[in-house]
């Protein structure tokens, strides 16, 4: 940065940094509860006894 760069600038900056790093926090949290909850839903099968 250069200067002439105000620190209103840099806190604008930082702030907006911060809110994308919460936004992907929170789609990266939505999506893997998603998952887990289908991964709960599918029954899984028990494995038949073996027989020879």
């Amino acid at each position: 940065m250069s200067k002439s760069d105000s620190p209103s600038g840099k806190v604008a900056l930082a702030g907006a940094i911060g809110s994308a790093a919460i936004a992907a926090a929170l789609l990266y949290a939505s999506k893997r509860r998603t998952r887990a909850e289908d991964q709960a839903a599918t029954p899984v099968r028990p494995v038949p006894p073996e027989t020879d």
